[in-house]
């Protein structure tokens, strides 16, 4: 297994134990895939949920321009419901979790298709 494939499998234990969730893994390879190179640099492979920047950045790069969703107050409302399911006091809220969900919530899996 490469680095990527042992990201993704820690990426769904975090689903499984931190959120309740059984992974759909094969979307949530290509949700990892989708977010490039950010998945093996500490920082950018994490979301900061107590950053305002950030979550905008979560909301206009992936929410409006990746699965094409229009801008409302929705789209901060599902953010912020999937960093609660996550855990506001866990540390490391992964990118690639958090957009999964986000993902799953608005029903865009076939963006990734």
């Amino acid at each position: 297994m490469g680095k990527r494939d042992d990201l993704i499998a820690k990426y769904a234990e975090d689903l499984k134990s931190k959120c309740g969730m059984d992974a759909d893994m094969d979307l949530l390879t290509k949700v990892t895939i989708g977010c490039g190179p950010a998945i093996y640099d500490a920082d950018a492979s994490t979301v900061a949920a107590t950053q305002e920047g950030e979550l905008e950045t979560v909301k206009n790069n992936f929410l409006i321009k990746k699965l094409g969703l229009s801008d409302g107050p929705e789209l901060m409302e599902a953010i912020n419901k999937a960093l609660e399911t996550y855990g506001m006091s866990e540390r490391n809220k992964y990118r690639a979790v958090v957009y999964y969900m986000l993902t799953k919530h608005f029903g865009k899996e076939a963006v990734f298709g």
